[in-house]
């Protein structure tokens, strides 16, 4: 690991480099890639199961939504933006626009609204700063709700089955209801080989508080949404609210759908709703290619055959002290092609400043894989640091191809010895960075020189000079004694990089 010298100086210059976006680890656990659906596709399956939803359309321009509005007649309405993230209500349009959820009391309203949703990106919680592509907006009747229920059935991997959660708290973020009142959340584990039973349906129903009359329709409704869950292959599906009104309805007022990515060779109807412009486009793209791959937020590539060692790989990168930029997952199949479609997914993140490769070669061998890694790194003239530890069939003649190619590739056999170097790796490469930012902004200079790393710390140099973190300039006359004391005070006084792996 790096030793670093206590300096202001020295100090100054890394805190940049600490601004890192937010780990999502946590999506790999939840599966990101489980196949969610639009608002209104989930209340259009509600209505051919016979639930009852509010009546509504949906809308991919102005126009449309005002005649959406006409037809469903009424002054009392609400416009949907059409995106797949929680928190639309509270949401921004990158215009201005404050929510994504609005009450219209007229055609020309469902009109004005919809032009100012139709074509512009949502900000909420869940989608992050760069937001999502609203491409239609649902216009529905609005309902008055007596009473608002929640209902969720989910798979739930301790019991191996499906689980049904209820609450008599509707209409709110359930995950602040478990927080706040965990008492007034019900799980419900249903025996996958008996089903959801009349018995059960009802208990339900009348634990969640609906009124005596409206018991059997709520029943029914509970049983019917297990029918969808189990014909249609969910994973999910949640209704929030499910509410009585005052004329002792039973419907679904909102509707969260989500299904099995492995089901699609059975749910073709299903998966033809796929939304792709609301999911990553990298992660679109390796579907597309065969690779699994889910996008974080760290710095450290990471290209693994096999999900269990791609897990282990990212949790041993955490132990050292970094951070993996993605999950990727090449399979049995990491053929020269896969590889390279691999690389240029991970070199896509601009944040990206070291990539551990790190392959079985059980399946394929280890050599194919280095002959394979070496065209790659040599036709896409990489510029960051590689580790690569590949282990297994002919792994020896695949250590000798990699040392003779003479590239930066670091071949490496032990597991956490290759982790440890990746994070050191990455720490240079982002240390470059931002001592290049850092010397622009002080020196205001058009081109930026580096006086003395060259001299006193050639290694540290050529490393940085390699990988791009430094241009290789070399102009001291260009430079004032002011600039000499600056460029003096960030690079030499006080300060040694003390690489261990050059």
């Amino acid at each position: 690991m790096f030793k670093l010298a206590r300096s202001r100086p020295f100090a100054a210059a890394l805190k940049p480099s600490k601004t890192l976006s937010p780990s999502r680890l946590a999506g790999v656990a939840q599966q990101k890639r489980a196949l969610s659906i639009h608002e209104y596709l989930s209340a259009d399956l509600l209505r051919q199961y016979g639930i009852g939803v509010p009546q509504g359309s949906v809308a991919t321009t102005a126009a449309e939504a005002e005649a959406i509005a006409k037809k469903i007649g009424g002054d009392d309405m609400v416009i949907k933006a059409q995106v797949l993230a929680g928190g639309r209500g509270k949401g921004t349009f990158d215009n201005g626009l404050k929510g994504g959820v609005r009450v219209i009391y007229s055609p020309t309203e469902a009109r004005m609204f919809a032009d100012q949703m139709i074509g512009h990106k949502l900000v909420t919680k869940q989608t992050g700063a760069q937001g999502r592509l609203c491409s239609s907006v649902y216009i529905c009747e609005r309902k008055f709700a007596r009473r608002e229920f929640y209902l969720a059935i989910l798979m739930d991997r301790g019991s191996q089955g499906p689980v049904i959660v209820s609450s008599s708290q509707g209409g709110m973020d359930i995950e602040t209801v478990a927080k706040e009142t965990p008492d007034a959340i019900t799980t419900t584990y249903i025996d996958i080989h008996k089903g959801v039973t009349d018995d059960i349906a009802r208990k339900i129903a009348t634990d969640l508080g609906f009124s005596e009359q409206c018991i059997e329709d709520a029943k029914d409704i509970v049983q019917k949404l297990y029918k969808i869950f189990m014909e249609k292959d969910a994973t999910q599906i949640e209704i929030n609210p499910l509410s009585e009104t005052s004329d002792h309805k039973v419907l679904a007022m909102d509707a969260k759908l989500g299904f099995d990515d492995n089901a699609e060779f059975r749910q073709k109807e299903i998966f033809s709703w796929r939304d792709t412009t609301q999911e990553d486009s990298d992660e679109v793209k390796a579907a597309e290619s065969g690779l699994n791959f889910i996008k974080l937020g760290g710095d450290i590539g990471c290209l693994v055959n096999g999900a269990g060692l791609a897990m282990a790989t990212m949790d041993i990168i955490k132990l050292n002290g970094g951070e993996p930029a993605n999950f990727l997952d090449v399979g049995g199949g990491a053929t020269p092609q896969a590889i390279h479609e691999a690389f240029t997914l991970i070199t896509s993140d601009p944040k990206v400043t070291a990539i551990f490769v790190n392959i079985f070669g059980g399946i394929v061998r280890c050599d194919a894989i280095a002959k394979g890694l070496i065209s790659v790194v040599e036709s896409m003239n990489l510029g960051i640091p590689i580790i690569a530890r590949l282990q297994g069939t002919n792994m020896e003649a695949a250590h000798k191809l990699i040392s003779d190619s003479g590239l930066k590739i670091f071949s490496i056999d032990d597991l956490q010895t290759a982790a440890e170097k990746s994070v050191q790796f990455s720490k240079v490469v982002k240390m470059g960075k931002c001592y290049m930012s850092l010397c622009g902004a002080i020196a205001n200079i058009d081109q930026l020189v580096i006086l003395t790393l060259a001299s006193n710390f050639p290694s540290e140099f050529e490393l940085f000079a390699h990988f791009r973190a430094f241009p290789c300039v070399l102009i001291p006359s260009l430079l004032d004694d002011r600039r000499v004391c600056i460029m003096q005070s960030l690079f030499v006084l006080q300060t040694r990089i003390e690489m261990s792996f050059l």
